[in-house]
């Protein structure tokens, strides 16, 4: 099977910091139509997403499930489907856990619980450890989505990006075998 990882603030929606309630939760321009996108094409849509407000005593568990569901319910209504699974690391970044990106603990859970092909997959993430994750994952097709502010890298199969509508013809060039 094929699936693209997304992760959840800075490329599902806008990244205020520690945004745990759905009154700040605003979907990020382009992503209903590279759900779309993705879901026509037959990829399983994943959500990774690193939520250390957990961890850090900023928000509950709880008060995290209920924004996740209000994005499924939000995403249901407008496309009449959601992200297949998500996956959530709620560590203390001080907590030497294995879910953690730049650790792929969550991409694993996947594979396995998918039998998912990495070389099939795309990950699209908006910081470095997003494509650390998936590098270490064994995700062929990296999408870093920047504003401009990262560094300037070079590294073997990311795809740098300023929009999430890049981001859907990056993966449209790659299944056309244009890139």
């Amino acid at each position: 099977m094929k699936a693209v990882f997304f992760d959840r603030d800075g490329v599902v929606n806008e990244d205020f910091g520690y945004v745990y309630e759905p009154k700040e939760f605003v979907f990020t321009d382009g992503i209903f139509d590279l759900l779309k996108f993705c879901k026509e094409k037959d990829f399983l849509l994943l959500l990774i997403t690193n939520q250390s407000g957990i961890g850090r005593g900023y928000y509950t568990l709880d008060e995290f499930k209920e924004l996740t569901r209000y994005m499924q319910d939000e995403l249901k209504k407008r496309l009449g489907f959601g992200f297949d699974s998500i996956y959530f690391c709620p560590h203390n970044p001080k907590k030497d856990c294995l879910c953690r990106k730049p650790k792929p603990g969550m991409i694993e859970k996947a594979k396995k619980d998918y039998d998912l092909c990495p070389s099939e997959c795309f990950i699209i993430g908006d910081k470095i450890t997003d494509m650390q994750a998936g590098e270490a994952g064994g995700i062929k097709n990296k999408i870093l989505l920047t504003k401009g502010n990262q560094k300037p890298f070079e590294e073997q199969g990311i795809h740098i990006v300023y929009s999430l509508k890049q981001a859907l013809e990056v993966i449209n060039d790659l299944l056309e075998g244009k890139k």
